[in-house]
């Protein structure tokens, strides 16, 4: 995607932005989507000073998975939850009546009900397209451009079929990928099947959409990548052959990280691993392919990615599928720095964040470094008392990106007030901002001062700690299953105000957008 404009480098220069998930956005349909609210959002980063919207995986959510956007049926689909209703309307897809939702709560994702809400206008969307002369060429040209929809397609009509059950329990011909089977399905299923490459259509035409606005009012969009996909996807049942599954499509070892601190059994993700190591040369070339399209696509809707448990690069921890825990993996070799300047090559260059939380060993802070991408410092892990804790903000570095906190930490306030965090780290952490004092209703923008003033080339704050806001507007807590990912922010505490709060404190610490060098500037014209 070639672009004239000018935009802060956001990873070489002082810049800041925002963390927010689109779901998260305000709106009457349930989910933030990518209508108004999400333009009006864009507005409002423009207002603050910001240079960048950092965004939480934007593909399909399945409830058995608690609604987790890492744990999603494809790595290159959108949520169909993410439409905007009245987008439709402006491409004559709806009528303005007939958008009218039920009442949802403003703070707070019902995921069943909007679902069923969405389900019902798409569906209307879906009988009025056809109706177009030319639908047959607009599903086309998209296929055309996004080939992955084919198996995805198919895929989700199968599951409907198969009353959702997962694919490696499906018949045999159909799980193995026959194609016979394959053929007589998509004759059987084709009217399902366009119906889910029009959903897509429609994801990827107002996303688009979005991602212009942002870079007309200088908005760069940084998305997140997961390492692993679900087991229960298009991806591993269209590509079995680049993952480590058995003849009946049961992985035989799985994705997880050993125990630590914070958990004796380490965690059992579940995911399939992908077969890195593969002697048969054809293999190899599927999978670093797949990788290929899967970033390509990535860069498409986004500016700069940040990679989901990088250091499963440099090496990953592989579990027999028949534990019950993560105690006994070991440690096996990832493809390294050879992987992604094969990437960059073939991208033309990658702008990445490397999230390099956790254990990371020499071997990880040496792939990051060899490459040139910035890490993540996380200010809520930097009070324990050691001098050395990477996350102070005197031991960062430039080249990395600082947070008041992530998705899967406390908010600023809810760390103050959580008894389970030590005392002396709270103090410690107020000594930090000079502030002598036990006032949690303060330590969000104290925590802020402190992430802006930093070192860090790129300042990241969720929401909710711009906000002021407790553990009840948490996004996600690892380990639990029930009650993440449901967070939203009403509409009128996106405001002027806050904005002007924002603009100020980032002009003060030199991160207001500025142009590109010369150098930079050349990158993102090429």
């Amino acid at each position: 995607m070639k672009n004239n404009r000018t935009f802060v480098n956001i990873l070489r220069q002082r810049s800041s932005g925002i963390l927010l998930p689109i779901f998260s956005l305000p709106g009457p349909h349930g989910i933030g989507d990518l209508g108004p609210s999400a333009l009006q959002f864009v507005d409002f980063l423009k207002a603050g000073g910001q240079s960048c919207w950092q965004i939480l995986p934007i593909g399909p959510v399945n409830p058995l998975f608690g609604n987790s956007p890492y744990m999603s049926p494809s790595a290159f689909a959108g949520s169909p939850l993410l439409i905007s209703p009245e987008l439709l309307v402006v491409q004559d897809l709806l009528r303005p009546d007939e958008t009218e939702p039920p009442e949802f709560s403003e703070y707070c994702v019902d995921y069943g009900r909007a679902a069923q809400h969405k389900h019902k206008l798409l569906t209307l969307a879906w009988q009025r397209f056809q109706c177009r002369s030319d639908r047959a060429d607009l599903l086309q040209k998209f296929i055309h451009g996004h080939p992955w929809c084919i198996d995805y397609a198919l895929f989700v009509a199968l599951k409907q079929r198969y009353r959702d059950k997962p694919w490696y329990e499906w018949p045999e011909d159909i799980r193995q990928r026959r194609p016979e089977a394959l053929a007589q399905a998509q004759r059987a299923l084709q009217d399902q099947v366009d119906a889910v490459v029009f959903q897509q259509h429609l994801f990827f035409d107002q996303w688009i959409e979005l991602r212009n606005y942002a870079q007309i009012q200088g908005i760069r969009l940084v998305g997140d990548l997961p390492i692993y996909v679900a087991l229960d996807s298009s991806d591993v049942w269209a590509n079995q052959g680049i993952f480590q599954l058995d003849d009946s499509g049961t992985p035989t070892d799985v994705a997880g990280v050993p125990p630590d601190y914070f958990s004796a059994t380490g965690q059992r993700w579940g995911n399939p691993l992908y077969r890195w190591a593969a002697d048969e040369t054809k293999t190899r070339a599927q999978l670093w392919d797949w990788w290929e399209q899967r970033l390509r696509l990535n860069f498409l809707l986004a500016d700069t990615l940040r990679i989901d448990h990088f250091r499963g690069f440099s090496a990953y921890w592989a579990v027999a599928a028949t534990e019950e825990t993560a105690i006994n993996g070991r440690w096996l070799p990832g493809p390294g720095q050879p992987f992604f300047e094969e990437m960059d090559r073939r991208l033309g260059g990658m702008s990445i964040i490397a999230e390099d939380l956790g254990l990371i060993t020499p071997d990880v802070a040496l792939l990051r470094d060899n490459l040139g991408y910035p890490g993540m410092n996380i200010l809520l892990f930097a009070f324990d008392g050691n001098p050395r804790n990477s996350y102070l903000p005197y031991n960062m570095e430039k080249n990395s990106v600082v947070y008041t906190g992530t998705h899967d930490n406390d908010t600023a306030v809810g760390w103050f007030l959580n008894p389970e965090v030590a005392w002396e780290s709270k103090q410690r952490a107020k000594r930090f901002v000079n502030r002598p004092d036990d006032h949690a209703g303060s330590f969000h923008q104290e925590l802020i001062h402190l992430a802006l003033s930093a070192p860090s080339n790129l300042a990241i704050l969720p929401m909710q700690d711009v906000l002021g806001f407790g553990n009840d507007c948490r996004l996600n807590v690892p380990g639990v299953l029930a009650g993440n990912w449901q967070w939203r922010c009403a509409g009128h505490y996106i405001n002027a105000e806050v904005a002007a709060w924002l603009h100020s404190l980032t002009d003060l610490f030199g991160r207001l957008p500025q142009a590109l060098d010369h150098q930079d500037k050349d990158q993102q014209d090429s």
